[in-house]
């Protein structure tokens, strides 16, 4: 196959979770650059419209819809909708995801539930709804964000969101968990574990921390909109049919 032909996402249908604003804005770009199709789903309707236009300006179609992924009602209306317009899914980028910031003795319970609600049982319903579909099909690839903090403790310094890194650590295990079952049937689950990118979720983080986790960067500079794209792409595309049960790491080089 040529290196295009392995890169390329022409005539693909993916959904991405969160996809109106953030890492999901970029990670849903990215894709359509590629030639793929996009639905963007969130409970932020405004956002997803935004998005959605600017996937359909590179000349490819996009849907946006509204969805809690929590709510397993929600889930599967995702799935119909984007089946009914595009006939199936190939690709699932989980990115959907909560924070709370506060110190592992004072997190309160309710925070903690909802962080991981979102960004694990989240995960884990759109992964299933997918798995369900792409194993009647034949295959697909599920895209997992995860984060830098997943991958062990992070100093308070940096960041002191007990749940939010528990979460991500589990979407990591999950990650490989499903990839280990799904393997047989031609689907592949991999994560992503992006260091520290400037969004709307982390502004509060990087107003107060950003010195501090800048001079722990090694390239010394937070990440881009096109530091992702690449990324999502390769483990969207044919060039990574050889891969399952990977988590890449975009950090910047925190984690060496």
């Amino acid at each position: 196959m040529h290196i295009q032909d392995l890169f390329t996402l022409k005539g693909k249908t993916a959904i991405v979770t969160g996809g109106g604003r953030g890492l999901g804005r970029y990670i849903a770009l990215g894709l359509a650059e590629a030639g793929a199709n996009v639905v963007v789903c969130s409970r932020k309707v405004a956002s997803l419209e935004r998005a959605a236009d600017e996937i359909r300006g590179l000349g490819v179609e996009a849907m946006a819809l509204p969805c809690d992924v929590t709510k397993p009602d929600d889930v599967d209306r995702v799935f119909e909708r984007t089946v009914e317009r595009f006939g199936t899914v190939d690709v699932l980028v989980n990115n959907s995801g909560a924070t709370w910031g506060s110190p592992a003795l004072e997190m309160p319970l309710e925070a903690w539930r909802k962080v991981l609600d979102v960004n694990l049982t989240g995960t884990f319903l759109m992964s299933q709804r997918a798995g369900k579909l792409m194993m009647s099909k034949g295959g697909g690839k599920i895209i997992n964000i995860a984060s830098v903090a997943g991958l062990g403790g992070i100093d308070p310094r940096a960041m002191d969101a007990v749940g939010y890194n528990a979460s991500k650590g589990a979407i990591i295990t999950l990650t490989k968990d499903l990839a280990v079952k799904w393997g047989t049937y031609g689907i592949r689950v991999n994560a992503i574990a992006p260091g520290f990118f400037p969004t709307k979720m982390s502004q509060g983080l990087i107003e107060e921390h950003g010195q501090y986790l800048l001079d722990h960067t090694p390239l010394g500079r937070f990440g881009g909109e096109d530091d992702l794209k690449g990324i999502a792409v390769l483990l969207a595309s044919p060039a990574s049919n050889y891969m399952t049960g990977s988590i890449v790491v975009v950090d910047g080089g925190v984690s060496a």
